[in-house]
Protein backbone atom coordinates (compact mmCIF):
# COMPACT_ATOMS: atom_id res chain seq x y z
CA UNK A 1 0.00 0.00 0.00
CA UNK A 2 1.97 2.58 -0.92
CA UNK A 3 -0.67 5.67 -2.01
CA UNK A 4 1.89 7.68 -3.74
CA UNK A 5 0.00 11.00 -3.84
CA UNK A 6 -1.29 10.69 -0.44
CA UNK A 7 2.05 11.32 0.99
CA UNK A 8 3.07 13.95 -0.78
CA UNK A 9 0.56 15.68 0.59
CA UNK A 10 1.82 16.07 4.36
CA UNK A 11 -1.61 15.57 5.49
CA UNK A 12 -3.19 16.92 8.32
CA UNK A 13 -5.79 14.48 10.19
CA UNK A 14 -8.61 15.44 12.37
CA UNK A 15 -10.04 12.81 14.85
CA UNK A 16 -13.55 14.06 15.26
CA UNK A 17 -14.76 11.22 18.04
CA UNK A 18 -17.55 10.65 20.35
CA UNK A 19 -20.87 8.58 20.30
CA UNK A 20 -23.74 9.51 18.41
CA UNK A 21 -25.86 12.41 18.52
CA UNK A 22 -22.58 14.41 19.58
CA UNK A 23 -22.03 16.69 16.35
CA UNK A 24 -18.82 15.34 15.93
CA UNK A 25 -19.57 14.47 11.21
CA UNK A 26 -21.51 17.82 11.48
CA UNK A 27 -18.56 19.68 12.43
CA UNK A 28 -16.39 17.79 10.01
CA UNK A 29 -19.14 18.42 7.20
CA UNK A 30 -18.89 22.30 7.49
CA UNK A 31 -15.16 21.85 6.89
CA UNK A 32 -16.07 19.77 3.63
CA UNK A 33 -19.14 22.60 2.43
CA UNK A 34 -16.35 25.16 2.64
CA UNK A 35 -13.26 23.28 1.59
CA UNK A 36 -13.30 24.11 -3.07
CA UNK A 37 -13.03 20.71 -3.45
CA UNK A 38 -13.53 17.59 -0.97
CA UNK A 39 -14.50 13.71 -0.84
CA UNK A 40 -17.00 12.28 2.17
CA UNK A 41 -16.47 8.52 2.09
CA UNK A 42 -19.50 6.73 3.55
CA UNK A 43 -20.45 3.08 4.72
CA UNK A 44 -23.16 2.73 3.16
CA UNK A 45 -24.65 4.19 -0.31
CA UNK A 46 -27.66 5.24 1.48
CA UNK A 47 -25.41 7.78 3.77
CA UNK A 48 -23.46 8.26 0.37
CA UNK A 49 -26.70 9.50 -1.02
CA UNK A 50 -27.71 11.55 1.66
CA UNK A 51 -24.21 13.86 1.97
CA UNK A 52 -24.64 14.36 -1.41
CA UNK A 53 -28.05 16.16 -1.74
CA UNK A 54 -27.42 17.81 1.57
CA UNK A 55 -24.44 19.19 0.14
CA UNK A 56 -26.34 19.81 -3.13
CA UNK A 57 -29.04 21.81 -1.49
CA UNK A 58 -26.14 24.16 -0.05
CA UNK A 59 -25.35 24.68 -3.34
CA UNK A 60 -22.13 22.65 -3.53
CA UNK A 61 -22.38 20.39 -6.41
CA UNK A 62 -21.50 17.09 -5.59
CA UNK A 63 -20.73 13.97 -7.52
CA UNK A 64 -22.28 10.28 -5.96
CA UNK A 65 -19.92 7.53 -6.61
CA UNK A 66 -20.74 4.05 -5.64
CA UNK A 67 -20.73 0.42 -6.95
CA UNK A 68 -23.73 0.64 -8.43
CA UNK A 69 -24.01 3.97 -10.07
CA UNK A 70 -22.03 7.24 -11.00
CA UNK A 71 -23.80 10.38 -11.19
CA UNK A 72 -21.40 12.97 -12.43
CA UNK A 73 -22.12 16.80 -11.71
CA UNK A 74 -20.38 18.63 -14.17
CA UNK A 75 -17.79 21.00 -12.96
CA UNK A 76 -18.65 19.21 -9.36
CA UNK A 77 -15.11 19.68 -6.97
CA UNK A 78 -16.64 17.61 -4.33
CA UNK A 79 -17.93 14.19 -4.68
CA UNK A 80 -19.91 11.69 -1.77
CA UNK A 81 -19.02 8.02 -2.61
CA UNK A 82 -19.17 5.02 -0.63
CA UNK A 83 -15.54 3.81 1.25
CA UNK A 84 -14.98 1.15 -1.11
CA UNK A 85 -14.62 3.81 -4.34
CA UNK A 86 -12.12 6.03 -2.66
CA UNK A 87 -9.88 7.51 -5.34
CA UNK A 88 -6.33 7.48 -4.21
CA UNK A 89 -5.10 9.34 -7.64
CA UNK A 90 -7.54 12.86 -7.36
CA UNK A 91 -6.14 15.51 -4.69
CA UNK A 92 -8.85 17.13 -2.85
CA UNK A 93 -8.82 19.77 -0.29
CA UNK A 94 -10.82 18.27 2.48
CA UNK A 95 -11.87 14.48 2.99
CA UNK A 96 -14.07 13.30 5.74
CA UNK A 97 -13.61 9.07 6.84
CA UNK A 98 -16.90 8.55 8.78
CA UNK A 99 -17.43 5.73 11.32
CA UNK A 100 -14.08 4.80 11.34
CA UNK A 101 -15.00 2.03 13.92
CA UNK A 102 -16.00 0.20 10.59
CA UNK A 103 -12.03 -0.66 10.42
CA UNK A 104 -12.45 -3.53 12.57
CA UNK A 105 -15.12 -4.92 10.35
CA UNK A 106 -14.35 -8.66 9.36
CA UNK A 107 -15.18 -8.41 6.04
CA UNK A 108 -15.10 -4.91 4.78
CA UNK A 109 -12.15 -3.28 7.33
CA UNK A 110 -9.26 -3.39 5.07
CA UNK A 111 -11.06 -0.52 3.16
CA UNK A 112 -11.22 1.72 6.23
CA UNK A 113 -7.45 1.42 6.24
CA UNK A 114 -6.71 1.79 2.89
CA UNK A 115 -8.93 4.83 3.25
CA UNK A 116 -6.87 6.02 6.18
CA UNK A 117 -3.33 5.92 4.81
CA UNK A 118 -4.11 6.64 1.21
CA UNK A 119 -6.66 9.30 0.89
CA UNK A 120 -5.33 12.11 -0.95
CA UNK A 121 -6.28 15.09 0.86
CA UNK A 122 -4.99 17.97 2.50
CA UNK A 123 -6.92 17.83 5.40
CA UNK A 124 -8.98 14.51 6.71
CA UNK A 125 -11.61 14.19 8.88
CA UNK A 126 -11.65 11.02 10.99
CA UNK A 127 -15.21 10.73 12.19
CA UNK A 128 -16.76 7.96 14.47
CA UNK A 129 -16.51 6.05 18.03
CA UNK A 130 -13.01 6.13 20.34
CA UNK A 131 -13.21 2.57 19.73
CA UNK A 132 -10.01 2.41 17.33
CA UNK A 133 -8.37 5.52 18.04
CA UNK A 134 -5.02 3.91 19.10
CA UNK A 135 -3.87 1.51 16.42
CA UNK A 136 -5.22 4.38 13.98
CA UNK A 137 -3.25 7.23 15.95
CA UNK A 138 -0.41 4.92 15.84
CA UNK A 139 -0.60 4.40 12.04
CA UNK A 140 -0.33 8.07 11.71
CA UNK A 141 2.68 8.73 13.56
CA UNK A 142 4.11 6.17 11.46
CA UNK A 143 3.28 8.36 8.83
CA UNK A 144 4.87 11.25 10.31
CA UNK A 145 1.41 13.28 9.83
CA UNK A 146 0.00 15.64 12.25
CA UNK A 147 -2.77 14.76 14.00
CA UNK A 148 -5.77 16.24 16.27
CA UNK A 149 -7.65 14.36 18.45
CA UNK A 150 -11.25 16.07 19.28
CA UNK A 151 -13.33 14.32 21.36
CA UNK A 152 -17.12 15.11 21.41
CA UNK A 153 -19.70 14.85 24.20
CA UNK A 154 -23.88 14.22 23.63
CA UNK A 155 -25.49 16.63 23.06
CA UNK A 156 -28.72 15.39 25.25
CA UNK A 157 -28.66 12.51 27.82
CA UNK A 158 -29.44 9.19 26.97
CA UNK A 159 -31.42 7.88 29.77
CA UNK A 160 -31.90 3.98 30.82
CA UNK A 161 -35.70 3.61 31.86
CA UNK A 162 -35.90 1.83 35.55
CA UNK A 163 -38.17 -0.87 34.41
CA UNK A 164 -38.72 -3.00 30.61
CA UNK A 165 -41.81 -2.34 28.83
CA UNK A 166 -43.10 -5.72 29.96
CA UNK A 167 -41.43 -5.81 33.46
CA UNK A 168 -39.52 -9.41 34.15
CA UNK A 169 -41.44 -11.71 31.95
CA UNK A 170 -42.37 -10.64 28.46
CA UNK A 171 -46.16 -10.62 27.76
CA UNK A 172 -47.30 -9.21 24.13
CA UNK A 173 -50.99 -7.35 25.85
CA UNK A 174 -48.50 -5.24 28.61
CA UNK A 175 -46.15 -4.59 25.41
CA UNK A 176 -49.33 -3.16 23.60
CA UNK A 177 -50.41 -0.62 26.29
CA UNK A 178 -46.53 0.74 26.93
CA UNK A 179 -45.80 1.74 23.22
CA UNK A 180 -45.37 5.81 22.24
CA UNK A 181 -45.33 7.58 19.53
CA UNK A 182 -41.73 8.25 18.57
CA UNK A 183 -40.74 4.63 19.82
CA UNK A 184 -37.95 2.77 17.44
CA UNK A 185 -38.43 -0.80 18.14
CA UNK A 186 -35.05 -3.03 17.38
CA UNK A 187 -34.92 -6.38 16.57
CA UNK A 188 -31.91 -8.09 14.36
CA UNK A 189 -33.97 -10.19 11.70
CA UNK A 190 -36.04 -9.43 8.52
CA UNK A 191 -38.94 -12.20 10.11
CA UNK A 192 -39.17 -10.33 13.24
CA UNK A 193 -38.78 -6.69 12.12
CA UNK A 194 -42.08 -7.57 9.51
CA UNK A 195 -43.20 -9.73 12.17
CA UNK A 196 -43.85 -6.63 15.22
CA UNK A 197 -44.89 -4.47 12.47
CA UNK A 198 -47.76 -6.20 10.91
CA UNK A 199 -48.74 -6.50 15.11
CA UNK A 200 -48.07 -3.33 16.38
CA UNK A 201 -50.41 -1.83 13.06
CA UNK A 202 -53.06 -4.21 14.16
CA UNK A 203 -52.84 -2.58 17.56
CA UNK A 204 -53.55 0.77 15.67
CA UNK A 205 -50.24 2.44 15.62
CA UNK A 206 -49.02 3.56 12.17
CA UNK A 207 -45.73 1.66 11.44
CA UNK A 208 -42.51 2.28 9.26
CA UNK A 209 -40.08 -1.00 8.55
CA UNK A 210 -36.63 -1.18 8.51
CA UNK A 211 -34.18 -3.64 7.65
CA UNK A 212 -31.05 -4.57 5.82
CA UNK A 213 -32.54 -6.75 2.79
CA UNK A 214 -34.74 -3.32 1.56
CA UNK A 215 -32.59 -1.32 -0.93
CA UNK A 216 -31.32 2.47 0.32
CA UNK A 217 -34.49 3.68 -1.65
CA UNK A 218 -37.00 2.24 0.70
CA UNK A 219 -35.28 2.68 3.62
CA UNK A 220 -34.91 6.55 3.27
CA UNK A 221 -39.37 6.69 2.11
CA UNK A 222 -39.98 5.03 5.55
CA UNK A 223 -37.88 6.55 6.91
CA UNK A 224 -39.29 10.19 6.00
CA UNK A 225 -42.33 8.27 7.00
CA UNK A 226 -41.53 8.06 10.59
CA UNK A 227 -39.26 11.77 9.74
CA UNK A 228 -42.78 13.48 9.49
CA UNK A 229 -45.29 11.74 11.83
CA UNK A 230 -47.05 9.29 9.24
CA UNK A 231 -45.77 6.32 11.14
CA UNK A 232 -46.02 6.21 14.94
CA UNK A 233 -43.83 3.73 15.47
CA UNK A 234 -40.49 2.54 13.80
CA UNK A 235 -39.42 -0.86 13.97
CA UNK A 236 -36.09 -1.81 12.44
CA UNK A 237 -32.78 -4.19 12.68
CA UNK A 238 -29.07 -2.21 13.58
CA UNK A 239 -29.81 -1.08 9.96
CA UNK A 240 -31.00 2.53 11.49
CA UNK A 241 -27.46 2.37 13.24
CA UNK A 242 -25.66 4.46 10.48
CA UNK A 243 -26.55 6.79 8.06
CA UNK A 244 -30.53 7.65 9.05
CA UNK A 245 -31.21 10.76 11.11
CA UNK A 246 -34.79 10.09 12.69
CA UNK A 247 -36.86 12.00 15.79
CA UNK A 248 -36.72 8.77 17.79
CA UNK A 249 -37.48 9.43 21.47
CA UNK A 250 -37.07 6.24 22.53
CA UNK A 251 -35.15 2.73 21.43
CA UNK A 252 -36.49 -0.68 22.93
CA UNK A 253 -35.01 -3.72 22.10
CA UNK A 254 -36.96 -6.16 21.69
CA UNK A 255 -34.05 -8.97 22.13
CA UNK A 256 -30.57 -8.53 22.50
CA UNK A 257 -29.61 -11.66 20.67
CA UNK A 258 -28.29 -10.79 17.39
CA UNK A 259 -26.97 -13.92 14.51
CA UNK A 260 -23.62 -12.00 12.85
CA UNK A 261 -23.37 -14.61 10.37
CA UNK A 262 -21.10 -17.25 12.41
CA UNK A 263 -23.47 -17.64 15.46
CA UNK A 264 -25.76 -16.09 17.49
CA UNK A 265 -24.66 -13.77 20.16
CA UNK A 266 -25.90 -10.88 22.37
CA UNK A 267 -24.89 -7.48 20.96
CA UNK A 268 -21.99 -5.95 21.90
CA UNK A 269 -20.88 -2.42 23.56
CA UNK A 270 -20.18 -0.77 20.14
CA UNK A 271 -23.47 -2.41 18.42
CA UNK A 272 -25.06 -0.94 21.60
CA UNK A 273 -23.96 2.46 21.49
CA UNK A 274 -24.28 2.68 18.14
CA UNK A 275 -28.09 1.89 18.26
CA UNK A 276 -29.46 3.73 21.19
CA UNK A 277 -27.35 6.48 20.60
CA UNK A 278 -30.36 6.87 18.11
CA UNK A 279 -32.90 8.33 20.60
CA UNK A 280 -33.14 11.66 21.78
CA UNK A 281 -32.33 13.37 18.38
CA UNK A 282 -30.79 16.79 19.15
CA UNK A 283 -33.06 19.73 18.72
CA UNK A 284 -35.98 17.80 18.82
CA UNK A 285 -35.74 15.99 21.84
CA UNK A 286 -34.34 17.25 24.99
CA UNK A 287 -33.61 13.56 26.21
CA UNK A 288 -33.52 10.61 24.82
CA UNK A 289 -34.65 7.26 26.51
CA UNK A 290 -33.57 3.30 26.73
CA UNK A 291 -35.38 0.24 27.08
CA UNK A 292 -36.45 -3.56 26.32
CA UNK A 293 -39.06 -5.66 26.23
CA UNK A 294 -37.72 -7.44 29.70
CA UNK A 295 -35.82 -6.62 32.84
CA UNK A 296 -33.00 -8.86 32.12
CA UNK A 297 -32.08 -7.41 28.42
CA UNK A 298 -32.26 -4.08 29.71
CA UNK A 299 -29.72 -5.00 32.29
CA UNK A 300 -27.37 -6.04 29.47
CA UNK A 301 -28.18 -2.76 27.47
CA UNK A 302 -27.05 -0.47 30.64
CA UNK A 303 -24.29 -3.17 31.16
CA UNK A 304 -22.56 -2.25 27.23
CA UNK A 305 -23.21 1.52 27.86
CA UNK A 306 -21.02 1.56 30.50
CA UNK A 307 -18.39 -0.87 29.11
CA UNK A 308 -15.26 1.08 27.93
CA UNK A 309 -15.32 1.73 24.45
CA UNK A 310 -12.44 0.13 23.08
CA UNK A 311 -11.81 -2.54 20.38
CA UNK A 312 -10.02 -6.16 20.76
CA UNK A 313 -7.91 -4.90 17.18
CA UNK A 314 -4.80 -3.82 17.56
CA UNK A 315 -3.64 -4.12 14.29
CA UNK A 316 -5.29 -2.96 10.82
CA UNK A 317 -6.74 -5.20 8.68
CA UNK A 318 -5.17 -4.72 4.70
CA UNK A 319 -6.45 -7.24 1.82
CA UNK A 320 -4.58 -8.24 -1.34
CA UNK A 321 -5.00 -6.27 -4.44
CA UNK A 322 -4.81 -7.91 -8.11
CA UNK A 323 -0.91 -7.46 -7.77
CA UNK A 324 -0.96 -10.02 -4.94
CA UNK A 325 -3.18 -12.16 -6.44
CA UNK A 326 -0.98 -12.23 -9.38
CA UNK A 327 1.92 -13.09 -8.14
CA UNK A 328 0.62 -16.02 -5.57
CA UNK A 329 -0.55 -17.35 -9.04
CA UNK A 330 2.50 -17.32 -10.50
CA UNK A 331 4.50 -18.72 -7.48
CA UNK A 332 2.39 -21.45 -6.79
CA UNK A 333 1.18 -22.28 -10.30
CA UNK A 334 -2.26 -22.15 -10.00
CA UNK A 335 -5.72 -20.23 -11.51
CA UNK A 336 -7.66 -21.51 -8.41
CA UNK A 337 -8.04 -18.18 -6.91
CA UNK A 338 -9.65 -19.64 -3.54
CA UNK A 339 -6.25 -21.14 -3.32
CA UNK A 340 -4.50 -18.22 -3.84
CA UNK A 341 -6.75 -16.24 -0.70
CA UNK A 342 -6.28 -18.78 1.21
CA UNK A 343 -2.35 -18.72 0.71
CA UNK A 344 -2.61 -15.22 1.07
CA UNK A 345 -4.63 -15.71 4.35
CA UNK A 346 -2.73 -18.50 5.89
CA UNK A 347 1.29 -18.43 4.27
CA UNK A 348 1.71 -14.56 4.01
CA UNK A 349 3.34 -13.00 7.01
CA UNK A 350 3.46 -8.71 7.58
CA UNK A 351 5.84 -8.17 10.11
CA UNK A 352 5.17 -5.10 11.19
CA UNK A 353 3.53 -3.90 14.44
CA UNK A 354 0.54 -1.66 12.33
CA UNK A 355 -0.97 -4.09 9.95
CA UNK A 356 -2.48 -7.73 9.47
CA UNK A 357 -4.47 -9.52 7.09
CA UNK A 358 -8.01 -9.24 7.62
CA UNK A 359 -10.38 -11.92 7.61
CA UNK A 360 -10.79 -13.41 3.75
CA UNK A 361 -13.25 -15.97 4.41
CA UNK A 362 -16.10 -14.37 2.78
CA UNK A 363 -13.64 -13.76 -0.11
CA UNK A 364 -12.68 -17.93 -0.13
CA UNK A 365 -16.52 -19.06 -0.17
CA UNK A 366 -17.11 -17.09 -2.81
CA UNK A 367 -14.02 -17.55 -4.74
CA UNK A 368 -14.06 -21.44 -4.34
CA UNK A 369 -17.62 -21.38 -6.17
CA UNK A 370 -16.06 -19.17 -8.49
CA UNK A 371 -13.66 -21.87 -9.07
CA UNK A 372 -16.03 -24.62 -9.41
CA UNK A 373 -18.02 -23.03 -11.40
CA UNK A 374 -15.57 -21.42 -14.07
CA UNK A 375 -12.31 -22.79 -13.66
CA UNK A 376 -11.19 -21.22 -16.61
CA UNK A 377 -12.15 -18.09 -16.25
CA UNK A 378 -8.90 -15.57 -15.78
CA UNK A 379 -7.89 -14.59 -13.06
CA UNK A 380 -8.42 -10.59 -13.22
CA UNK A 381 -12.28 -11.92 -13.91
CA UNK A 382 -12.56 -13.97 -10.67
CA UNK A 383 -10.83 -11.44 -9.05
CA UNK A 384 -13.96 -8.91 -9.36
CA UNK A 385 -16.59 -11.69 -8.90
CA UNK A 386 -14.34 -12.68 -5.87
CA UNK A 387 -15.63 -8.85 -4.65
CA UNK A 388 -19.45 -8.98 -6.10
CA UNK A 389 -22.09 -8.00 -3.52
CA UNK A 390 -23.83 -11.04 -2.56
CA UNK A 391 -25.53 -13.16 0.16
CA UNK A 392 -24.24 -16.72 -0.85
CA UNK A 393 -26.72 -18.02 1.92
CA UNK A 394 -29.58 -16.82 -0.11
CA UNK A 395 -30.40 -19.55 -3.43
CA UNK A 396 -31.66 -16.63 -5.51
CA UNK A 397 -28.84 -14.57 -5.04
CA UNK A 398 -26.81 -17.17 -5.68
CA UNK A 399 -28.50 -18.84 -8.88
CA UNK A 400 -28.55 -15.47 -10.31
CA UNK A 401 -24.50 -14.64 -9.14
CA UNK A 402 -24.06 -17.95 -11.64
CA UNK A 403 -26.20 -16.30 -14.73
CA UNK A 404 -23.87 -12.89 -14.47
CA UNK A 405 -20.44 -15.53 -14.24
CA UNK A 406 -21.62 -17.18 -17.09
CA UNK A 407 -22.57 -14.12 -19.47
CA UNK A 408 -18.58 -12.91 -18.71
CA UNK A 409 -17.43 -16.86 -19.17
CA UNK A 410 -19.41 -16.78 -22.23
CA UNK A 411 -18.77 -13.36 -23.87
CA UNK A 412 -23.16 -12.72 -23.76
CA UNK A 413 -25.09 -9.80 -22.79
CA UNK A 414 -27.16 -10.03 -20.37
CA UNK A 415 -30.44 -8.91 -19.65
CA UNK A 416 -32.22 -6.90 -16.95
CA UNK A 417 -35.17 -8.85 -15.86
CA UNK A 418 -38.67 -7.80 -17.83
CA UNK A 419 -42.34 -8.44 -17.64
CA UNK A 420 -42.36 -8.78 -13.75
CA UNK A 421 -46.12 -8.72 -13.79
CA UNK A 422 -46.86 -8.47 -9.94
CA UNK A 423 -44.72 -4.95 -9.62
CA UNK A 424 -47.82 -3.30 -10.15
CA UNK A 425 -49.72 -5.04 -7.67
CA UNK A 426 -51.12 -4.41 -4.24
CA UNK A 427 -50.73 -7.48 -2.81
CA UNK A 428 -48.07 -8.07 -0.16
CA UNK A 429 -47.53 -11.79 -1.23
CA UNK A 430 -43.98 -11.03 -3.67
CA UNK A 431 -42.43 -8.94 -0.97
CA UNK A 432 -39.45 -11.43 -0.84
CA UNK A 433 -39.31 -11.62 -4.12
CA UNK A 434 -38.99 -7.74 -4.77
CA UNK A 435 -36.34 -7.89 -2.11
CA UNK A 436 -34.32 -10.55 -4.23
CA UNK A 437 -34.93 -9.07 -7.19
CA UNK A 438 -33.90 -5.45 -6.19
CA UNK A 439 -30.39 -7.80 -4.80
CA UNK A 440 -30.17 -9.04 -8.50
CA UNK A 441 -30.30 -5.11 -10.18
CA UNK A 442 -27.79 -3.75 -7.76
CA UNK A 443 -25.44 -6.80 -8.86
CA UNK A 444 -26.36 -5.89 -12.48
CA UNK A 445 -25.66 -2.51 -11.91
CA UNK A 446 -22.42 -3.29 -10.34
CA UNK A 447 -20.91 -5.41 -13.01
CA UNK A 448 -22.15 -2.77 -15.77
CA UNK A 449 -19.25 -0.57 -14.35
CA UNK A 450 -16.78 -3.51 -14.89
CA UNK A 451 -18.54 -4.94 -17.93
CA UNK A 452 -19.78 -2.58 -19.82
CA UNK A 453 -20.24 -4.33 -23.07
CA UNK A 454 -21.93 -7.23 -21.24
CA UNK A 455 -24.47 -5.25 -18.71
CA UNK A 456 -25.77 -2.72 -21.45
CA UNK A 457 -28.82 -1.80 -19.90
CA UNK A 458 -27.82 0.86 -17.41
CA UNK A 459 -30.03 3.41 -18.47
CA UNK A 460 -32.96 1.21 -17.67
CA UNK A 461 -32.25 0.46 -14.22
CA UNK A 462 -33.42 3.98 -12.39
CA UNK A 463 -36.74 3.08 -13.62
CA UNK A 464 -36.59 -0.26 -13.19
CA UNK A 465 -35.65 0.77 -9.33
CA UNK A 466 -38.07 2.91 -8.85
CA UNK A 467 -40.85 0.18 -9.66
CA UNK A 468 -39.56 -2.68 -7.29
CA UNK A 469 -39.14 0.54 -4.11
CA UNK A 470 -42.86 1.24 -5.05
CA UNK A 471 -44.20 -2.51 -4.99
CA UNK A 472 -42.16 -2.87 -2.09
CA UNK A 473 -43.15 0.29 -0.19
CA UNK A 474 -46.72 -0.78 -0.88
CA UNK A 475 -46.10 -4.30 0.55
CA UNK A 476 -44.69 -3.35 3.92
CA UNK A 477 -48.18 -1.49 4.54
CA UNK A 478 -50.04 -4.44 4.30
CA UNK A 479 -47.93 -7.77 5.00
CA UNK A 480 -49.30 -9.95 7.58
CA UNK A 481 -45.59 -10.64 8.89
CA UNK A 482 -45.88 -14.34 10.97
CA UNK A 483 -47.55 -15.72 13.69
CA UNK A 484 -44.54 -15.37 16.56
CA UNK A 485 -41.23 -13.77 16.97
CA UNK A 486 -37.83 -16.11 17.13
CA UNK A 487 -38.05 -15.21 20.84
CA UNK A 488 -41.47 -16.18 21.05
CA UNK A 489 -40.68 -19.19 19.80
CA UNK A 490 -38.26 -20.18 22.52
CA UNK A 491 -40.67 -19.02 25.03
CA UNK A 492 -42.72 -21.95 23.48
CA UNK A 493 -40.17 -24.55 22.85
CA UNK A 494 -39.11 -23.69 27.25
CA UNK A 495 -42.65 -24.54 28.17
CA UNK A 496 -43.02 -27.59 26.98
Amino acid sequence: MEFTLARKLNRQIFFHLGPTNSGKTHDALIQLQKAKSGVYLAPLRLLAMEIRDRLMEANVPCNLITGEERQIIEGAKHTSSTIEMMNPNIEVDVAIIDEIQMIQDQVRGSSWTAALIGVPAKQVYVCGANSVTEPCIRTIESLSETYHVHYFERKTPLIVENEALSGNNYNRWVLKKKLCKGDAVIAFSRKDVLTLSARFRQWGFKVASIYGALSPEVRRTESERFNRGSADILVATDAIGMGLNLPIKRIVFSTIEKFDGYTTRNINATETRQIAGRAGRYGIYPEGYVSAFENDDLIHIEHMLNYPDTSEIKKLPVAPNFIHINKISTLINTNRISEILVNFSEEIEIENSLFEIGSLSVQIEQARIVDEYAPNLPLHDKMIFVYAPISLDKSNERDYFLSCIDSVLNSRKKSLPRNVNWLDSISAKHLEEAEFLAKEVSLYAWLGFKYPMLFTELADIPSLRNKISRYIERALLIQAGYKETSKEILYQLDKR
